[in-house]
């Protein structure tokens, strides 16, 4: 039985990436703080922060898979300003391989969450 987000796979895997692309940022240069590293960082953890909200309000099928779709959205979002900082040499290929694996990974988790909504605990 799940009783909580935190229970969620798909919320644990979320923040974690969210946060290994904060980490990740740290080392983007100066003159993107207010730019991409704003957008990047900003964008991935909404994932994880759309499933929160959308997880308390459950009980109103079309406002949970609302969130999941914001959260579907932010995802792609997020891999658009990775393409942004790999093309910009900002991340090392390993690195970029490895976050647009577990994006990819992550929208996957979404779409059978947003499918499958149901058989999760209530």
């Amino acid at each position: 039985m799940i009783a909580s987000y935190r229970d969620l796979e798909i919320y644990k895997r979320s923040f974690k990436m969210a946060m290994d692309i904060f980490w990740i940022t740290r080392k983007f240069p100066k003159e993107e703080v207010y730019s991409l590293t704003s957008q990047i960082v900003r964008s991935s953890r909404s994932i994880s922060a759309n499933i929160t909200e959308g997880w308390a309000k459950r009980e109103y099928e079309n406002v949970f898979k609302q969130h999941l779709i914001h959260a579907l959205g932010s995802n792609s979002e997020t891999e658009n300003w990775l393409d942004f900082a790999f093309e910009c040499n900002y991340l090392t290929k390993e690195d970029y391989q490895q976050l647009k694996d577990e994006i990819n990974q992550v929208g996957k988790m979404l779409t059978k969450l947003h499918q499958n909504w149901k058989n999760y605990g209530k």
